[in-house]
């Protein structure tokens, strides 16, 4: 496989790339802003700014290991993507034998939500092979390649009740409705970060600060090096704003797609030509609830508020247009209603960091880094699970800042996975751990030894392989 190639190749997801609105630029014009003293709101060992699946988990595993942290969400909950992104379809935490390799805190957050509030395969399902299971489980996002995968779907309700606690069950503190604004800088090191708030601007200084923003806020304001090319066949650089829609028969449309795959082609179709925009419904946690992921929009830059506006102006408008087409044309939707659009828009990328170490596609070749702080599965049964290194998740220069979540360091073909909830559940935790091993030694996230923090993750439930040796 050519290198270049990218993960659109592996999951075969449409994408739309529709005329773009303009792009405002600055009027020439400035408005001076006075220098102000910013008071100092709180002082911790670790503070991680933003409240997504990597910034929970490195929140947990930090509290967890005594350092006193702080968390400040920008929202009024926890879990990003996985619940205000109503990306509720967890992808795959097994590789393509059947045995999970995600584990640790991901394990743990999914086994503690009730009975009712995750759908997907059972555990001795995972790696089933046979044609009739796979094909079932691949009409409800957890079957790829003709493999049963542990990718459920969860009620996001349940996942940020369950994040909320996890955090105050490990001690740390949290602040919502605060916007982590700039980073705090002395000797070209990150010591805390300005949020923005109904108070104004305050400060939390901090011996290590965590950026789990999703999209580099803080380490790119820091002046740290960053990468944003994406691969233009591939879904890991499209934006939109997913919803959802109720009292539907979700059952009774899937078997209509299976068994009339030409009217659900033919009606695909017609949706097409009438909106230009279109996408199938997914699963959800229950039957009457459809779960739509796009459509998604190629083109736009998670970095432009022009952008931005623009994604969630054309998503509302999509999902009225789904809703009409849908009850009117599709089995299993006649009495769909509106449900929730979510909360917060779908970046799937904007930065990723130039970090001391980086996953590429040439090291998808079963290679075990000597600091591999998690194991994710592959895209495609080919290959080998993908060892991710601590290094992935510190700064080539800038000190006293990890970088867990989608902006790791990494190519954009590997982005394309290492992206995903699991993965971001894997980093968050090794950055908490790491930054609280260097918060509690008086050192740089850099210095701290990978072996002290392997075997902090390992007491802690993650999976990480023995054989630490990287070919040459």
């Amino acid at each position: 496989m050519d290198t270049k190639e990218g993960g659109r190749l592996f999951f075969r997801s449409e994408v739309f790339a529709p005329a773009r609105g303009p792009r405002r630029t600055p009027t020439g014009r400035v408005v001076a802003e006075p220098a102000r003293e910013v008071p100092v709101h709180a002082e911790v060992d670790v503070l991680v700014v933003g409240g997504g699946p990597a910034g929970v988990a490195a929140t947990v595993a930090a509290g967890r290991l005594g350092a006193r942290t702080m968390l400040l969400e920008r929202h009024n909950h926890l879990g990003g993507l996985s619940t205000g992104g109503l990306v509720i379809w967890i992808d795959r935490m097994t590789d393509w034998g059947g045995t999970r390799v995600i584990r640790g805190f991901a394990e743990e957050f999914l086994d503690r939500l009730p009975k009712g509030a995750l759908a997907g395969p059972p555990r001795d399902a995972w790696g089933a092979r046979d044609a009739a299971t796979a094909a079932w489980w691949a009409a409800r996002t957890a079957a790829f390649h003709g493999i049963v995968t542990h990718s459920p779907t969860c009620d996001p309700e349940w996942m940020k009740a369950t994040a909320l606690e996890m955090v105050l069950g490990a001690g740390a503190e949290i602040l919502f409705h605060a916007w982590g604004a700039e980073p705090v800088l002395d000797g070209g090191a990150v010591r805390g970060a300005i949020f923005e708030s109904k108070q104004g601007r305050r400060a939390v200084l901090a011996k290590v600060v965590v950026d789990a923003t999703g999209d580099g806020d803080l380490f790119h304001r820091a002046g740290a090096a960053s990468d944003s090319d994406t691969d233009e066949r591939d879904i890991h650089h499209c934006i939109n704003t997913s919803w959802l829609f109720a009292h539907v028969d979700m059952p009774r449309h899937l078997a209509w797609r299976a068994e009339r795959p030409a009217e659900f082609s033919a009606f695909m179709a017609r949706a097409k030509e009438e909106v230009g925009l279109f996408d199938k419904a997914f699963v959800s946690w229950r039957d009457d609830v459809a779960l739509f992921m796009g459509p998604r929009l190629a083109g736009y830059d998670a970095t432009q508020v022009d952008d931005l506006t623009e994604v969630e102006i054309r998503s509302h408008r999509l999902m009225l247009d789904h809703l009409r087409i849908y009850r009117r044309d599709a089995p299993g939707f006649e009495g769909a209603t509106l449900m929730l659009s979510a909360p917060q828009i779908g970046v799937r990328h904007a930065r990723r960091l130039r970090g001391v170490a980086r996953v590429t596609r040439e090291t998808w070749d079963g290679r075990v880094h000597a600091d591999e702080i998690g194991v994710s599965p592959s895209l495609a049964p080919k290959f080998a699970n993908v060892s991710v290194p601590y290094g992935a998740l510190v700064p080539e220069r800038l000190d006293g800042l990890l970088a867990p979540g989608r902006h790791l360091s990494c190519d954009a073909t590997s982005h394309s996975f290492l992206r995903e909830i699991p993965q971001c559940w894997l980093t968050g935790q090794a950055a908490g751990v790491a930054a609280a091993l260097a918060a509690d030694a008086g050192i740089a996230p850099r210095a701290v030894d990978p072996t002290a923090i392997r075997a902090a993750l390992r007491r802690q439930g993650a999976h990480l392989q023995e054989a630490a040796h990287v070919p040459a």
